[in-house]
C-alpha cells in the first residue's frame, strides 16, 4: 500500500515509462511518413476516432471500478480480521477460567491457556496472509518477457521483497509449537487445519469444564467468522477478474493508440504542412492516459499479488500481534510494520 500523499514523477515514469517509448516511436513513424509520402490521403477523420477513444474510455471505466471494488473488498475483509481478532484475544481470557471447574486450575496453567490460543492464532494469521501470496497463473509475476521481469524487480523495490522473505517462517516457529507445525504444515490448506485445531482445543477446554456451552458456542462463533473471513480472501484470491474484461480492454486501448496517430496528424495538418509536427506530443499525451488508465485497473485487481498496490497484510499481522501480546501483558512488544520507498506492506 503506498502511504506517501502523492506519486513522484520519477515514479509515474517507472510505472509507465516504457509505454511512452513506444508510443513515441509510432507517433514520430506515422508524422515522419506522411511528411515524407504525402500520406493525406491516409488520414482518419477525428468523429470517427473519437467515437472509438469514448468507448474505450467507458470500458477501462467500468473495468477500474470492479478492480477498485476487488481491493476495497479485500482491505474490508482484513478489517474485519483486526476487529475478529481483538475479541478472540479478549473473549480468550475472559471466558477461559475456572468459573465453572470442580478443581480450579492452577493460574499460570490458565495464563499458558491463554497464550496458546493467542499464539496459535497468531500464527493463523501469518499462514493466511502467505498462502495468499502464493502467485496464481494470470498474476503479473507469472507472466513471460518483460511483464514477468519488471514485476520482479517491483517487488523487490514495492513489494514484499522490501521485507525478509523468511518472516512468516520465523513467525510460525515462535508461535506454532514445532511438532504441531510440522504436522499442520503438511496439509494443502494450513490456515484451515491450525482453526480446526483451534476448533479441537475449544472441545477440550469445555469437556475440562474450563468454559461453559455458552461460552463454547460464542468463541467457535468467532472461529466460523475467521472461517468466512479466510474464505472471502480466497475467493479474491482463487478468482480473477474475468478475462473478458481484464485483457480486452488492453486490445481495445492498443487499437485505439494505432489509429490515434492517423487522425491527429490530419487534424494538424489543417492548421499548416509545419505543424504536423505537432501531433507527435499530442499524440504520446493521450495514449500515455489511456495506457495508465489502463495500468491502474491492472495493477489493483490482485490485491493479494506482494506490489505495492495491494493490502498490506504484514502490517496488519503485526498490529494484531501486538494487540494480543499486549493482552497478555507481555513486555517483548515487537515495533510497528514501517513503510519502505514510500510503500507499506
Amino acid at each position: 500500500m503506498y502511504v506517501n500523499k502523492n506519486f513522484s514523477w520519477r515514479g509515474v515514469l517507472n510505472f509507465s515509462g516504457g509505454h511512452i517509448v513506444w508510443i513515441g516511436a509510432w507517433a514520430i513513424l506515422v508524422t515522419t511518413l506522411f511528411y515524407l509520402f504525402d500520406l493525406g490521403w491516409f488520414s482518419i477523420p477525428w468523429l470517427p476516432l473519437s467515437v472509438i477513444g469514448t468507448a474505450v474510455a467507458f470500458y477501462i471505466g467500468f473495468k477500474n471500478n470492479q478492480a477498485y471494488d476487488r481491493l476495497w473488498e479485500a482491505r474490508k475483509i482484513w478489517g474485519a480480521i483486526v476487529n475478529s481478532s481483538r475479541m478472540w484475544g479478549s473473549n480468550v481470557k475472559a471466558y477461559v477460567g475456572n468459573k465453572f471447574t470442580n478443581e480450579p486450575y492452577p493460574e499460570e496453567a490458565l495464563e499458558k491457556l491463554h497464550q496458546t490460543l493467542l499464539y496459535r492464532h497468531i500464527g493463523y494469521l501469518y499462514t493466511l496472509r502467505s498462502q495468499l501470496l502464493i502467485p496464481t497463473t494470470w498474476e503479473h509475476i507469472n507472466q513471460g518477457g518483460h511483464v514477468g521481469r519488471v514485476t520482479k524487480k517491483r517487488m523487490k523495490e514495492w513489494g514484499v521483497g522490501l521485507h525478509n522473505d523468511e518472516v512468516t517462517e520465523h513467525e510460525l516457529r515462535t508461535f506454532i509449537p514445532s511438532e504441531e507445525l510440522d504436522t499442520l504444515i503438511n496439509y494443502k490448506n494450513t490456515a484451515t487445519q491450525i482453526l480446526d485445531r483451534q476448533s479441537q482445543e475449544l472441545k477440550r477446554l469445555r469437556v475440562l469444564d474450563l468454559i461453559d456451552d455458552f461460552r463454547h458456542m460464542e468463541l467457535q462463533k468467532l472461529l466460523n467468522d475467521f472461517y468466512t473471513h479466510q474464505g472471502k480472501a480466497e475467493r479474491i484470491k482463487k478468482f480473477p477478474l474475468p478475462r473478458q474484461y481484464g485483457s480486452m480492454s488492453f486490445i481495445f486501448i492498443g487499437l485505439f493508440i494505432f489509429l490515434l496517430p492517423f487522425g491527429m496528424v490530419s487534424e494538424f495538418y489543417k492548421l499548416g504542412e509545419w505543424a504536423i509536427w505537432l501531433s507527435i506530443p499530442f499524440t504520446v499525451m493521450v495514449g500515455w492516459v489511456y495506457i495508465m488508465m489502463e495500468l491502474v485497473g491492472d495493477y489493483s485487481e490482485n490485491p493479494f499479488e506482494g506490489l505495492g498496490n495491494d493490502i498490506p497484510m504484514l502490517s496488519l499481522c503485526r498490529i494484531i500481534e501486538i494487540d494480543l501480546k499486549e493482552m497478555l501483558g507481555e513486555s517483548d512488544i515487537p515495533p510497528n510494520i514501517e513503510a519502505k520507498n514510500g510503500v507499506l506492506m
